[in-house]
């Protein structure tokens, strides 16, 4: 089995395949000069892989090809058939596999991605606030670009709380989540000065496979989980369920947001049911077919910042189809054409008494996307990736309030955007050991017009264990149609179809230093420049000005013993405003360090380990309470986790996470307290 902690891609040119780094172990960051590009396939730091080097003995060559199903390579259990994504090396890429993601005991994409470098995410786990947002960098979740399979799930919605929603994707579907930003984000949009986000779903092979696991713990949560999938012939299937539910209802102290009469957390329940099914057919040696549907089916009550007691409910719908073809042409190895039809909708409805009146808003989005991405082999030194992207939005929009002083604002908005983008990045190898990555993405938006944003991206291996890379990408984020033109009855935010986009740049620099064969570091220098920030201002939806975004991203980790591995992830985010009346102040909601290490154990089916997690704390921003002030801090917290897996048979565990083990009810965010010491115990079983 996989090692406890695997959630750390080498930054480094492409290694070999998964079922060969399974047999086979790396240590070098290697030259150029041994790599065939694509340069895309770096491997996890995993128990298999961290003690040994790459060699060209271990390299495939175009002859070559591994049959899963050989005696020789029986004893490998491979999830997905999916390649690995073809991107620039010149900034780190990380990636968490799905064996990590059970051992976190993650609940939503929100839940997993919150321990890769980088991320503060403050809605995710008990007391979590759908307000107060997910941030990468500094950036916001509307300023990356979240993927399932390559599609993008964002649509761009700001209000009623319709902000990109991670619980839309069962965990027992994924079989990894990939990080990367800089040249590849030219690739997938211009709107991510944070980065990407891709999702990437298990496709079944072999015999067929049930997983399924049950859990029950504190605060009334309770959470199933069920996967099937395998092969028939050259048809490859997975079917993935998952129901969770917890009434998150706990005592918090005096001044806490949304606390009732009785002295609890009040409103804050959420239920959600997730479906995924994919189905892929290899229609000849060179052309495939699949085709993945996810359903969301989400109802939680709303806890925001505010004050009196918040009582109003958020109804969530969502539904993502996508059909993918392809095809390998020439001789099948230096040209890969991929042709990618999608759907997306996210029907938002929120509702709820306001005193004596109600109110309810409704954002109906939907999406088609079309995508043609062509990988193309020109040389031995030199890959090209170009294609082009299509998006049609359209939003109806319907508010309606019984206030005498907003029925003004009733209204239903039709409105519709076409965005279509042409990328390219070519990645070129100059010398032996410096690669460069050159970018442009050309966007024709309805809206807001044409405009170019250009990549650049460097990486030199000055030694076979110390590379050096940098990168810098231009960017544009575009209001939201519903920021633009829809009301907002829940908060009394008005719409300005005068806002301009978001316009700026961000870059990083870094090195990726293998100290040793068990010790590898990650460290990273990040910044972005964002001018015409959209925020509210008396009420309205207005451009708040300039924020620069500086920090550091350190990623660590070492294998120290048989079975035994631990890795340390630390981002120090200093995003400042520079204009305006909140001039130097810090992003609200945005901590200025966040620390996030581990240490497990796995030996013959049991498993143990223990998650740290430090937040230095975050400003209060919008929070209005008597006595706070705007330059407030949230008071800064440590969090221990600990998850273990005891072996019941073959194929059935008893699995145990308790959580806050330090029992200390700390202040997540805008006075939303967690619970304290939870805890959760469940089975897990594998036929």
């Amino acid at each position: 089995m996989p090692v406890i902690f695997q959630n750390l891609l080498v930054a480094g040119p492409g290694l070999a395949s998964d079922t060969e780094i399974n047999q086979k172990t790396i240590s070098n960051i290697p030259d150029l000069s041994d790599i065939e590009l694509p340069s895309t396939n770096a491997e996890l730091l995993t128990q298999q892989s961290i003690s040994g080097k790459i060699s060209q003995e271990i390299q495939p060559t175009e002859q070559q090809t591994i049959d899963p199903t050989s005696k020789d390579d029986a004893d490998i259990t491979i999830e997905t058939i999916g390649e690995k994504d073809t991107l620039p090396q010149s900034t780190p890429t990380y990636v968490i596999e799905q064996e990590e993601i059970k051992k976190e005991g993650a609940h939503s994409v929100a839940d997993v991605i919150k321990r890769l470098p980088g991320f503060a995410v403050n809605d995710a786990g008990h007391g979590a606030d759908i307000h107060t947002g997910t941030y990468y960098r500094g950036a916001s979740i509307n300023q990356s670009v979240f993927l399932i399979n390559g599609r993008p799930i964002n649509t761009n919605i700001n209000t009623y709380h319709g902000g990109t929603d991670l619980n839309s994707i069962p965990v027992e579907a994924i079989d990894r989540v990939e990080l990367y930003s800089g040249a590849a984000s030219t690739l997938y949009g211009s709107s991510a000065f944070g980065g990407v986000v891709n999702i990437i779903t298990k496709e079944g092979y072999g015999q067929p496979k049930l997983t399924s696991s049950v859990e029950f713990g504190s605060l009334s949560q309770n959470n199933q989980q069920v996967s099937y999938g395998g092969s028939t012939g050259s048809v490859k299937y997975n079917f993935s369920f998952e129901r969770y539910f917890t009434d998150n209802r706990y005592r918090v102290p005096v001044g806490a947001a949304n606390r009732d009469a009785q002295g609890f957390f009040s409103n804050a329940d959420t239920a959600t049911s997730t479906y995924f099914g994919t189905v892929g057919v290899d229609l000849d040696k060179k052309n495939s077919l699949s085709l993945d549907i996810t359903k969301l089916s989400s109802r939680r009550g709303l806890t925001y910042f505010g004050f009196p007691l918040q009582k109003d409910r958020l109804d969530h719908d969502g539904l993502n189809a996508g059909l993918s073809w392809k095809t390998r042409l020439g001789n099948g190895e230096n040209s890969i054409l991929t042709t990618t039809f999608g759907y997306n909708q996210d029907y938002f409805s929120t509702y709820g008494p306001s005193s004596i009146y109600y109110r309810t808003g409704v954002l109906d989005t939907q999406q088609l996307t079309a995508r043609v991405d062509h990988e193309w082999k020109l040389s031995p030194n030199n890959q090209l990736r170009w294609g082009l992207d299509l998006k049609n939005t359209d939003l109806n929009g319907n508010v309606l309030s019984t206030d005498p002083s907003k029925v003004a604002n009733n209204e239903n908005e039709n409105r519709t955007v076409l965005n279509t983008a042409l990328f390219a990045v070519n990645t070129w190898n100059v010398t032996n050991s410096f690669q460069v990555d050159l970018g442009l993405r050309q966007s024709f938006d309805s809206q807001f017009g044409n405009y170019l944003n250009p990549s650049v991206g460097l990486r030199y291996a000055l030694a076979p264990n110390f590379a050096v890379r940098g990168s810098w990408a231009g960017g544009q984020h575009n209001p939201g149609l519903d920021q633009l033109y829809v009301y907002d009855t829940v908060h009394g935010w008005l719409p300005n179809p005068d806002l301009k986009p978001e316009t700026g740049s961000s870059w990083t620099a870094g090195v990726d230093i293998n100290f040793s064969e068990n010790l590898t570091g990650q460290f990273t220098y990040f910044g972005s420049s964002l001018d015409n920030r959209l925020g509210v201002i008396a009420g309205k939806w207005q451009n708040i000005g300039l924020v620069d975004t500086n920090g550091l991203e350190a990623a660590l980790q070492f294998k120290f013993a048989a079975g035994w591995s631990t890795f340390v992830n630390y981002t120090y985010t200093d995003a400042q405003i520079k204009t305006g009346d909140e001039k130097g102040l810090q992003l609200g909601l945005i901590p200025y360090s966040v620390l996030q290490t581990g240490i497990g154990y796995q030996n013959s089916g049991w498993q143990a380990n223990l998650y740290v997690t430090y937040n230095s704390g975050s400003r209060r921003s919008i929070f209005a309470k008597a006595g706070d002030k705007s330059t407030d801090f949230a008071p800064s917290f440590l969090n221990l986790d600990l998850s273990g897996r005891i072996p019941l048979t073959r194929n059935l565990g008893l699995i145990v996470y308790l959580e806050n083990l330090l029992g200390e009810q700390y202040e997540r965010v805008n006075r939303i307290y967690s619970p304290g010491f939870t805890f959760r115990i469940g089975l897990s079983s594998e036929i």
